[in-house]
């Protein structure tokens, strides 16, 4: 199932290494002159379906992540941002328009042309590339930025993208894509895990690595933003053997589990988990495939922070190193096993917690900041990192302030949407959600991190949950007309229901 490719690994440990050389020198080229008033370049870093398991973060299951490491160290990470959808297409419409999804009611997948469409939150909306170019800016853009790759215009120069998440073998190796499911109700997943294919020259995502790298040599007359979107750690969770390789099975450890754990979850959020077409976590310990899964996404994510480092090797050595703003996150985060299965769709932490970190001139190096914050932040926060006037139709807000120790000490908060008036509210300390029926969820996170206590029905916690109930989106559009999630009945029913309201 798994070929045998041993001889990389030196390779990689040794290409790490000469890569953090590389990064503690100064560069072989001769740096350009920057005066005080250049807008710098922006670099934008997209990372399908990254969770928190990075050295830098949570250092789970021994995981090897030195390049993120590397980057993390020389900016500012946090470690509790989340998204604001845990669904790829109504995530990255949000970073990309700066709006929440109950304002738009762009609730499941869009197609890149139909996110500003006859919506009249998004109709007239300046996505965040292009309000770059309208200041100047040459923009360009390879991968999976929006939910395929961009609407047609939106960068001066495109790349594309290579359509669907391979390659793929001619056949699966673990899992068909249906499990226990009823096709006529679930959609077909591509989850699956192994090594393949042979070398990573291969993957849509070193092609795309070129294409960033060729570009970060070139000259230009005006400040450029450059788009680059990941497909992996996606599934299907197939890279070369090399890098399951790093990931010994006798290595690898599972997330806390309890079996009983959505008993006291409301009939809402036990729809939304129904995802018979995705292993369970029952099936993956009965199998003995839980280690091989979380083995995979693992290589996976090696293969991505190695391509990482190409890039980040790349703009180093270039002209643009002392003037490049580098924000790097992802759109949601990913469950290996937690609350029962191998998913994101959900509104628990695992599958809201992501990656978000950003390095710019001025920023402190090595920062680590633990307050909730939201991807929805990113379009102001570069806006102000670049020296550019506000856009007065972002629903986030800057984080310079809180990255340089200047924030006004109020409570941050992060907001997550799946469906209509279905939301969750998280603060340092605590989880809540209410679903669309008004039942709820809430975690007194500090006691009980794996979220595996519902506390609503408390009278201990009802201060607790009125406050937090004040954060509740006070806008719950219905459906966009081009925005549907067909994967799982719960949203077919939920659009159809409330689309004349």
């Amino acid at each position: 199932m798994i070929r045998s490719h041993r001889n990389i690994v030196p390779h990689y440990i040794a290409l790490v290494c000469f890569t953090v050389l590389l990064g503690c020198s100064s560069s072989k080229k001769e740096q350009k002159a920057i005066s005080d008033d250049s807008k710098p370049n922006v670099l934008f870093i997209a990372v399908d379906d990254l969770n928190t398991w990075l050295g830098c973060l949570k250092n789970y299951s021994n995981t090897k992540t030195p390049n993120l490491d590397r980057l993390a160290s020389q900016g500012v990470l946090f470690s509790n941002a989340h998204c604001q959808a845990p669904l790829c297409g109504p995530s990255r419409a949000s970073v990309m328009t700066g709006l929440r999804p109950s304002t738009t009611g762009m609730y499941g997948m869009v197609p890149d042309e139909k996110v500003r469409s006859d919506n009249p939150a998004t109709k007239d909306i300046v996505f965040l590339p292009e309000y770059f170019s309208q200041e100047g800016y040459h923009t360009m853009g390879i991968g999976k930025l929006f939910h395929i790759h961009a609407p047609k215009g939106v960068f001066t120069e495109s790349g594309g993208r290579v359509k669907g998440f391979g390659p793929h073998p001619d056949q699966r190796f673990v899992w068909d894509g249906v499990g226990q499911s009823d096709q006529s109700r679930y959609g077909r997943t591509s989850t699956d895990w192994g090594a393949y294919p042979e070398q990573d020259t291969s993957m849509p995502d070193h092609q795309s690595v070129d294409w960033v790298v060729e570009r970060l040599e070139r000259d230009y007359q005006k400040p450029f933003f450059m788009g680059l979107g990941f497909l992996r750690p996606h599934v299907p969770l197939y890279v070369p053997q090399k890098w399951f390789d790093l990931h010994p099975l006798d290595s690898i450890e599972t997330p806390p589990y309890l079996e009983d754990d959505l008993e006291d979850i409301p009939e809402v959020g036990l729809k939304i988990n129904d995802l018979p077409m995705m292993p369970s976590t029952e099936w993956a310990k009965e199998s003995g495939e839980w280690k091989k899964i979380i083995q995979a996404y693992l290589a996976c994510v090696s293969f991505v922070d190695y391509e990482i480092g190409r890039v980040i090797t790349a703009l180093e050595e270039s002209q643009h190193a002392q003037n490049t703003v580098i924000v790097l996150w992802s759109d949601h985060g990913y469950r290996l096993g937690e609350k029962g299965t191998f998913a994101k769709h959900a509104l628990w932490d695992p599958a809201t917690n992501a990656p978000l970190l950003f390095k710019a001139p001025g920023l402190p190096a090595g920062k680590v900041i633990t307050e909730p914050v939201e991807m929805l932040d990113i379009y102001p926060t570069l806006l102000e990192l670049c020296g550019l006037e506000k856009y007065p139709r972002n629903e986030g807000k800057s984080l310079v302030p809180l990255m340089k120790g200047n924030s006004k000490g109020e409570e941050n908060v992060a907001i997550t949407t799946f469906g209509m008036n279905n939301h969750a509210v998280r603060t340092n300390k605590y989880r809540y959600i209410q679903y669309e029926d008004g039942t709820e969820e809430l975690y007194a996170l500090q006691e009980d991190p794996n979220e595996w206590v519902n506390q609503a029905q408390n009278p201990a916690y009802e201060e607790v949950v009125n406050r937090l109930k004040k954060h509740l989106p006070s806008t719950n559009a219905k459906w966009d007309d081009n925005s549907s999630y067909s994967f799982q009945p719960y949203f077919v029913d939920q659009k159809s229901r409330t689309s004349n309201l």
